[in-house]
């Protein structure tokens, strides 16, 4: 599939660069024996663009002492398996259906990312969200926002998907609907961006309204969290850093990339595509500048439980079930809210 071998290139490279061990604790970082104990986030997605971010936020984590090991995963639900089963620390994702099944002790922390997603279709074969009735759309991976969006919206136009297939990836699925080998998907802004100018008239964005929620989150273990939280903290504190200073400036996503040696190996084609897509981000709010709050976990509740992903009448949902805030509110009353 298009770009997919140098994708599975740039996951490992990018699982080399995180696994890297810190010796030193520098000021402002970790003391004490629990430095010495690693933070292994799964991550249900390949390095790309769109976790340039994140990326940047763990780089500065480690230089504060907090040794952090990154695992990409093929898809969000086997990077939850494996934060439930005790392989991985911190997910990444948003796994209300799995908490609401399994009930194990484990809460979402922070909020990364709101959902600014574009379903696209193939106007040779689609042109409307009805044409879409007994066809097959690609979707990120199960349980995924990309996947409750595209549910919801069936939903919405009364249709049926013949099969939902799951290709991790934006800009692998982007490929594959320029090869043609996809007629129905839903990309991020880059990969929206990609399209239209590489075959222009080709595409079609199918219209979203009223989709206001979470796509990537943060989660743990309670007791990891407790454990280990001057490493939580720490890594709270550099997300909130991070997001702030790049919704203040976007550009400047270019600057911290070349600072921190991040994805050297990224495609030649999609190196225009990194300023723009934070740009168009930032603009689209995606990035929370306060980590997230009671108030966009219930614009969750009711988001997914639409989208059938949260069983039961969304006003009888308890944030706590699904969230804890100890963490942020730590970080925000030492960075201050914005």
């Amino acid at each position: 599939m298009f770009k997919q071998v140098r994708s599975i290139t740039r996951r490992c490279s990018m699982v080399g660069m995180a696994a890297a061990i810190l010796g030193g604790v520098s000021a402002g970082g970790i003391t004490g024996a629990s430095a010495a104990d690693p933070v292994r986030v799964a991550f249900g997605d390949i390095a790309t663009v769109e976790t340039l971010n994140f990326l940047i936020a763990l780089e500065r984590a480690k230089a504060r002492g907090v040794d952090v090991q990154v695992t990409f995963f093929k898809s969000e639900d086997v990077a939850a398996q494996a934060v439930v089963g005790g392989q991985a620390d911190i997910g990444v994702g948003t796994p209300y259906a799995l908490l609401q099944k399994v009930k194990a002790p484990i809460r979402m922390f922070f909020q990364m990312s709101t959902l600014r997603f574009y379903p696209i279709v193939n106007t040779e074969y689609y042109k409307s969200w009805k044409d879409l009735d007994g066809q097959e759309v690609a979707v990120h991976s199960r349980g995924s926002g990309t996947e409750a969006i595209m549910k919801l919206m069936a939903q919405r136009n009364g249709i049926t998907y013949s099969n939902i297939s799951y290709i991790p990836g934006s800009e692998v699925r982007a490929g594959a609907l320029l090869q043609g080998n996809v007629k129905a998907s839903i990309v991020d802004a880059a990969g929206h961006r990609m399209l239209m100018e590489k075959a222009p008239g080709k595409f079609t964005v199918l219209p979203v309204e009223g989709v206001n929620a979470t796509d990537e989150a943060l989660y743990a273990n309670t007791e990891f969290l407790a454990k280990n939280a001057a490493s939580i903290d720490i890594l709270v504190e550099e997300l909130l850093k991070t997001w702030r200073e790049i919704n203040a400036k976007p550009a400047s996503i270019a600057e911290l990339r070349k600072q921190y040696n991040l994805l050297a190996d990224l495609p030649a084609d999609l190196e225009p595509e990194v300023v723009p897509y934070y740009e168009e981000s930032v603009a689209a709010a995606t990035f929370p500048s306060n980590g997230g709050s009671e108030v966009s976990v219930k614009d969750d509740f009711a988001f997914y439980a639409l989208a059938g992903q949260l069983q039961g009448d969304p006003a009888s949902l308890q944030v706590t079930d699904f969230w804890t805030f100890e963490p942020l509110n730590r970080a925000l009353g030492k960075l201050g809210r914005q």
